[in-house]
């Protein structure tokens, strides 16, 4: 099978968006499959001019290629072009709708998502990465539901993470610098426990919305605790495997995940997780493993983080239970195979 994969630009970034993308290629690639990788210019999903020139050049050079994914950052890009991609049973890869993307004007938004509905309904497979995508698609966006095909991410074997082994409960959140991942929500629930001993390291690439994450920034300055919070960017794996040895909770306050690789990961290495409920976290996450609040409820939040970050023996029950839930959790081998699977089932 060849498989013509259309992403924004850049693919190999270090970390971040594309981590589920480059390691399903990874995966097909070593089970023998062609994978072409088309990058696509402009500003995504937001297409500009540059955007949707590169859509329709990246479309007319195809060739050869049995089966066409396109990435759903990239797919606003083809708008108008649904008559073209329905011919070719072209199929997208939605982590999550990029309507539902926080950030966004109102227009901005109603824009993306009559975009959005009317192209995902013209294609041949839709496949997402969790069954909360999967319902919204078809509740909201119109896709038949027989047409969707839930492929959620892999993880890695990983060693158990250590902790601090201090005083100090050192508290990792890893998301991209934007609106949707709520970092100010969780920034603002950690300032409140201005009496505990906490440090947060906020992992994520600040170039998708470098308005919003100098303004993160400027929040942690503005809540007086510049000293508590290191604003890392992106790192590479072995930094960041530095970063999750000596992790002793993981946070994340999210508006809306598809599915939330970075969860699982943290749950895969022992490390209990303090998380809003969306995307996969409802089924994964325990009273056991972790605290589960509700999407910007800030003042529960922080009450949550408090219990944690105050308990080290909470903490330490809860790493054993991170750990076996871990240890359930699927393989990047076993979801190239079923990625696979999904794209030979359009026929």
């Amino acid at each position: 099978m060849r498989v013509a994969l259309i992403v924004p630009a850049p693919f190999e970034t270090v970390s971040g968006g594309y981590a589920y993308d480059r390691r399903i290629v990874a995966g097909l690639s070593a089970a023998g499959h062609q994978i072409d990788v088309v990058e696509l210019a402009g500003a995504h999903p937001l297409a500009d001019s540059a955007a949707r020139d590169a859509a329709c050049a990246a479309w007319d050079a195809l060739a050869g290629a049995s089966r066409v994914l396109i990435d759903g950052l990239a797919l606003p890009a083809f708008e108008g072009m649904g008559d073209a991609l329905a011919a070719y049973g072209a199929m997208a890869l939605i982590h999550h709708p990029t309507a539902l993307e926080t950030g966004f004007s109102e227009p901005d938004r109603a824009h993306l998502r009559e975009v959005e509905h009317l192209l995902l309904r013209r294609l041949a497979r839709v496949i997402v990465t969790s069954e909360p995508t999967a319902e919204r698609l078809a509740a909201d966006f119109g896709v038949a539901r027989a047409r969707i095909a839930v492929v959620m991410p892999g993880t890695d074997d990983a060693p158990r993470s250590a902790g601090s082994g201090g005083p100090t409960c050192e508290v990792l959140s890893i998301g991209t610098l934007v609106p949707r991942k709520g970092h100010d929500l969780l920034l603002r629930a950690l300032a409140r426990l201005f009496d505990l001993d906490w440090h947060l390291t906020i992992v994520g690439s600040p170039a998708r919305d470098p308005v919003h994450a100098d303004g993160l920034v400027a929040l942690a300055e503005e809540l007086a605790i510049t000293r508590r919070v290191r604003f890392a960017g992106e790192l590479d794996d072995n930094a960041l495997e530095a970063v999750w040895h000596g992790t002793d909770l993981f946070a994340l306050a999210s508006h809306w995940e598809g599915y939330g690789m970075a969860i699982a990961e943290a749950l895969k290495r022992g490390v209990p997780v303090a998380v809003t409920a969306v995307g996969i976290a409802p089924t994964l996450v325990t009273p056991d493993n972790g605290i589960l609040v509700q999407p910007g409820d800030r003042e529960t939040l922080s009450k949550a983080l408090r219990r944690v970050i105050f308990g080290a023996g909470l903490r330490r029950d809860m790493a054993e239970a991170a750990w076996q839930t871990g240890r359930t959790l699927p393989s990047w081998d076993e979801q190239s195979r079923a990625f696979a699977a999904a794209l030979l089932s359009k026929d």
